[in-house]
């Protein structure tokens, strides 16, 4: 089905004009005041960049290293082919499972939340990416247990146009079959490079629905799904707000070096690459990260604070309130519903805002 016939067929114009957002997250100053202590030595592998007009030079240096490291690509005029698998009317959303084109001879499954209504203005919309577990691609919208997983249910409740694409990893039988086989048509790229590029894919998909708001597109992730927002945000400048759950911010925090992320090269001697440099990518536009602690088996906390203050001073440069921040909820690697409720809040603040 063409992309511009999909809510026309279904129905599924919403009848939300707007959100009813403050100006900031209450909470702003709690999760964006860096520890003395982090601040006094903080060394950034950026160095220092005294002004807007430098920082803008040496971004486009910058996303130019990690394209050509990740072997970064995208299909820009590759149609979506969007097609309707199934369509169930919930009490507050229609919940539609589509697949389209990724790239040439792949197709990404879907779920599309929408909530209801008919002829009112453009909605915000998210990205919404899961986790690592054949599971919580169904738990991301109510199809499996542990409703505090259920963002994706709770963000259209919140009046978001939400899409929730399923990940390559289990286009075969493992992680790793699964990557070797994506990136046969792509020799030279990294497990993260497909990632990144059906994650924009994702984007023209919410950009292809007549009632989303091209200004207002934020992407959430927890564990895998947090990764996988914190490249989106930092390399598609159409992400206005993002939010990663114990992604793990610095590539020693995590399984980085997987094939399926970047792969063994992360070790090499020359590699001179960071993530500090993907937080100030992503400046000034909010960014939070979620943490539940280090020695818990978790990816982010405390030790994520050098990483965001990168990211901090380079927001500072642009003369608006710095909204990159961690919220150290030290729960472990897991999501409870009181912390969804702050992805909620920052994504309903800073996603649901217009340029």
């Amino acid at each position: 089905m063409p992309a511009h016939l999909l809510f026309v067929v279904l129905g599924l114009i919403p009848l939300f004009a707007s959100l009813a957002v403050a100006d900031e997250v209450p909470w702003l100053a709690e999760v964006t005041t860096v520890p003395e202590a982090v601040r006094q030595q903080h060394i950034s592998p950026l160095g220092e960049i005294p002004s807007l007009d430098q920082w803008k030079t040496r971004r486009g240096e910058v996303v130019a290293a990690w394209k050509t490291f990740l072997g970064a690509y995208t299909n820009p005029d590759l149609p979506l082919n969007i097609e309707v698998i199934k369509t169930e009317e919930l009490e507050f959303c229609t919940r539609t499972l589509i697949r389209y084109q990724a790239e040439p001879g792949r197709v990404v499954r879907a779920y599309l939340l929408v909530p209801p209504g008919t002829g009112q203005p453009k909605l915000p919309a998210i990205v919404a990416f899961h986790g690592t577990n054949s599971k919580t691609f169904d738990k991301l919208v109510g199809l499996d247990a542990e409703p505090a997983r259920h963002m994706g249910l709770r963000l259209v409740k919140a009046g978001f146009v939400v899409l929730c694409p399923e990940n390559f990893l289990w286009e075969a039988s493992s992680y790793k079959g699964s990557t070797e086989a994506v990136l046969q048509k792509h020799p030279g790229s990294k497990g993260m490079a497909v990632m990144l590029a059906d994650g924009m894919r994702a984007v023209n998909v919410l950009l292809a629905q007549p009632n989303v708001d091209p200004q207002r597109i934020g992407a959430y992730g927890h564990s895998l799904g947090a990764k996988e927002a914190m490249y989106l945000a930092a390399l598609d400048d159409r992400i206005g707000a993002a939010v990663a759950s114990e992604g793990g911010v610095e590539i020693g925090f995590s399984n980085w070096d997987a094939v399926w992320y970047l792969g063994s090269d992360v070790h090499n001697r020359d590699f001179n690459l960071s993530h500090h440099e993907l937080l100030a990518l992503i400046a000034p536009r909010p960014f939070l990260v979620l943490g539940g602690e280090q020695g818990r088996g978790c990816s982010d906390g405390e030790r994520s604070w050098p990483a965001i203050l990168s990211g901090q001073k380079i927001a500072a440069l642009y003369g608006e309130p710095v909204r990159i921040g961690l919220y150290n909820h030290g729960e472990g690697h897991s999501l409870s519903w009181e912390t969804g409720s702050k992805v909620l809040a920052w994504l309903e603040t800073y996603g649901a805002k217009g340029e």
